[in-house]
């Protein structure tokens, strides 16, 4: 029996596809690595928040509430925190109701196989997370994928299988996590209300930076417009779980039919809270997000050359085979950079890459050091 797991990994290997986990020590915008110092670009940390200790120190001097609530939050795991949290996030995106969650990976499960059905459709941007891919294969539905940031093709699709009273939901994110692109958000709207259909944008990696803190969405576009949008804690806010937000009816259901909800012990009261804390003290505040966008142009004007995709502060480089992504890889830890390969099914096969995350604490003198040894690798 356990010859077939033993096969598996065996493949996998020969593949060059082979996951490990990194034995790493944080330290500053740095990370110790096999004995050696790197400057840490494989983190979603978009700020730099989670590696300030000053941030956690400030926090952790006033903070007098729990570690813990160890219950569901519809038994007993919910207290003014929670409430507190889901209030700020209707306040400053000017929605009608909020919902935490544990991890973003538990919202997309929960939002699209609570609100969907078998027989229903839902129409996805082909690189969409797999975390939403999942939630839709549980509920049962129909998966129409359209070719990325194409909304001909979406259009096209929605003329060729929406149906009158059948549950529709259009689904894209609005900052692509592997090719640092955006959606048209705009547009998104403009189809989702002519055929009818529920819009859910997910602001993952988003939701902190962009529209002075409030996501892509609220910068681009009226969020009201926006059915449910999707946000995290645990990449710019530097926190812990997830938010859903939007039209209250939608939330309602989430809280009556979203399983990774209703059956998941409630987020840590201290992770709560200190998201409450970062988004008040730091996010709106609006101070490290122009320092980000200066250094990621800088950046972008210097890589002209090397093929990246996007315009964000995610830098992906294409590599195709997994094998040079590996070797690129390789090189830059040798060269003092925490940089790995991104591979298949995070991303298409043949597609693998190496992938930058920038954040303000980097320097131009680093960015023009980095961008000579990724010349190397070429």
């Amino acid at each position: 029996m356990l010859n077939y797991y033993q096969n598996r990994l065996i493949s996998l290997k020969k593949d060059k596809n082979e996951r490990t986990i990194k034995d790493i020590i944080q330290k500053g915008k740095f990370v110790i690595y096999d004995n050696k110092t790197l400057l840490n670009l494989s983190s979603n940390d978009y700020l730099g928040l989670s590696t300030d200790s000053s941030v956690k120190d400030n926090f952790l001097s006033s903070y007098k509430g729990k570690i813990q609530n160890p219950s569901s939050r519809l038994l007993s795991g919910s207290n003014r925190a929670y409430i507190e949290l889901e209030h700020l996030i209707c306040d400053i995106l000017k929605v009608e109701s909020a919902l935490l969650f544990n991890s973003g990976y538990h919202a997309n499960v929960g939002i699209y196989s609570a609100l969907l059905n078998k027989g229903d459709i839902v129409f996805i941007d082909k690189l969409n997370h797999a975390s939403i891919i999942d939630g839709i294969k549980l509920s049962g539905a129909k998966i129409i994928p359209f070719s990325h940031l194409d909304y001909e093709d979406l259009e096209n699709k929605l003329i060729t299988y929406r149906k009158k009273g059948i549950n529709s939901i259009i689904s894209s994110e609005s900052l692509f996590s592997m090719d640092g692109d955006f959606a048209d958000i705009n547009k998104l709207i403009e189809l989702k209300e002519k055929y009818n259909s529920i819009l859910v944008i997910d602001e993952a990696h988003s939701f902190g930076v962009y529209g002075k803190g409030l996501g892509y969405v609220s910068q681009t576009s009226n969020t009201s417009s926006v059915d449910l949008i999707m946000g995290t804690f645990g990449k710019a806010i530097a926190s812990y779980g997830a938010f859903v937000a939007g039209k209250k009816v939608l939330i309602d259901n989430l809280i009556n039919f979203a399983r990774p909800f209703i059956f998941s012990t409630s987020l840590p009261e201290i992770s709560v809270a200190f998201s409450t804390y970062i988004i008040k003290n730091y996010i709106l505040k609006n101070e490290l997000q122009p320092k980000l966008f200066s250094i990621t142009k800088y950046l972008h004007n210097l890589f002209y050359d090397l093929n990246t995709l996007g315009n964000s502060y995610i830098v992906p480089i294409i590599k195709g085979e997994n094998k040079n992504a590996i070797l690129a890889s390789d090189y830059l830890i040798n060269e003092g950079f925490y940089v790995l390969p991104v591979r298949y099914p995070t991303v298409k096969k043949n597609q693998a890459r190496i992938r930058l995350s920038i954040n303000p604490s980097i320097t131009t003198d680093e960015i023009d050091k980095l961008y000579k040894s990724i010349k190397k690798t070429i």
